[in-house]
């Protein structure tokens, strides 16, 4: 067996669920992606793959696949959206139609239908798309399609409009104005958001699924999702004009400074990862249908970072960007400083896969952006596992 062939065969693995423990998403492939990708051999990661298997960092295994309550055909297949039913069979649909269209057409037909709900399973769906299409994985895409169907959360990007009277020029403009919106607003944003995610009743009458309540996080992003704020949907203008690969060299600069802001913080990682795979998704999307996804990007994060409650504090923002706006590695750094090897070689012996995820992306963006260091140092920062609420002492909603 080569190397290659032992990847492939874990990406192709279908002996697991999607999920374990009710909303907790197996991870374990996105793992198999960054691994592959910083330099670790096959066997290294064949064992980090056992291992996730048997015991996760949550503490639990991974489950054996979920029987479908219904057959998915082109006819039904948007009846179930976000209702977390009959991934199995969404597999089976979208493996059905990949043979027949092939990936691209796959991914036309259905993808600008489920950008919407970008943000479903806190991100790791999109994840698990993207992250395949990175590493041209045809099985992970059939279940990353069928993971987003399945978690689906819209954060609604058809409410969005286009402002001409923002003065952003850049994504890094349009953080910073927000951020100060929230500096002013504080305590009142604070107080608006803990009531509407106070009653978890509430959102589940309106239609967010019962599962979600038991993950504080992932209910707390569809509440927001489903209300809004007028901040999220007022777009400046330069999501519709600049050139989108501009876009994405800007988002990662936004979401880097926001986990500069708060190292370590486990929701702000996701905002690096997912972005990720929101431009891998992208670039297998014809160009007409780009801008939409920077655009369910921009809605997206917003939702997420309002959901918290709070916001990274702007004067810290705008300090880093001034810090890090023209900062940029030389071939040596001084002796208090991490270098690649060190944080990958870290990275590598993680238990916590959300950090070699962190680190190969960082390093990517490091490289094709001339290596600035903001992400260099953004990859020194490890997140840890975070302990799951006491709702998970009820049994999940199946």
């Amino acid at each position: 067996m080569t190397d290659t062939t032992l990847v492939e065969d874990m990406l192709n693995d279908q002996a697991h669920h999607i999920e374990f423990n009710g909303h907790l998403t197996n991870h374990v492939k996105h793992a198999v992606v960054a691994l592959a990708g910083l330099g670790a051999s096959p066997g290294k990661i064949k064992a980090y793959y056992d291992n996730y298997a048997r015991l996760t960092p949550y503490g639990y295994g991974l489950e054996a696949p979920k029987r479908s309550k219904h057959t998915i055909t082109e006819d039904n297949w948007k009846q179930f959206l976000g209702r977390r039913t009959s991934y199995g069979s969404y597999c089976e649909f979208f493996d059905r139609r990949q043979k027949e269209l092939g990936t691209d057409a796959l991914l036309k037909l259905y993808v600008p239908e489920l950008l919407a709900g970008w943000v479903g399973a806190f991100t790791h769906a999109t994840i698990h798309l993207g992250w395949a299409l990175d590493i041209q994985s045809r099985w992970m895409t059939i279940e990353g399609l069928a993971y987003m169907v399945f978690s689906d959360v819209s954060c609604h990007p058809e409410r969005a409009f286009r402002s001409e009277h923002l003065r952003d020029t850049c994504a890094q403009d349009s953080l910073l104005r927000i951020a100060g919106e929230w500096e002013k607003n504080h305590a009142a944003l604070h107080a608006w958001v803990e009531a509407l995610v106070a009653d978890t009743a509430v959102g589940i009458a309106a239609g967010i699924h019962p599962e979600l309540a038991r993950s504080g996080l992932q209910y707390r992003i569809a509440r927001m999702s489903a209300q809004g704020h007028p901040l999220i949907y007022e777009l400046p203008t330069w999501i519709d004009t600049q050139d989108v690969t501009v876009s994405w060299e800007q988002l990662y600069e936004v979401t880097t400074l926001l986990y500069l802001a708060q190292p370590g913080d486990f929701v702000l990682l996701h905002l690096i990862t997912s972005l990720h795979a929101m431009e891998q998704i992208s670039l297998h999307l014809p160009a007409a249908q780009r801008r939409d996804v920077v655009r369910c990007f921009w809605v997206g994060i917003l939702c997420i970072l309002f959901s918290r409650g709070t916001f990274p504090s702007a004067t810290t923002l705008a300090r880093l960007r001034a810090t890090y706006r023209d900062a940029v590695d030389g071939d040596v750094l001084p002796a208090d400083q991490e270098d690649w090897e060190r944080i990958i070689a870290r990275a590598v012996e993680e238990e916590e896969e959300h950090n070699p995820k962190m680190v190969y992306v960082l390093q990517r963006v490091w490289k094709r952006t001339g290596r600035r260091s903001l992400y260099r140092i953004a990859a020194s920062h490890f997140t840890t596992t975070p302990e799951l609420p006491k709702t998970f002492e009820e049994a999940p909603h199946e």
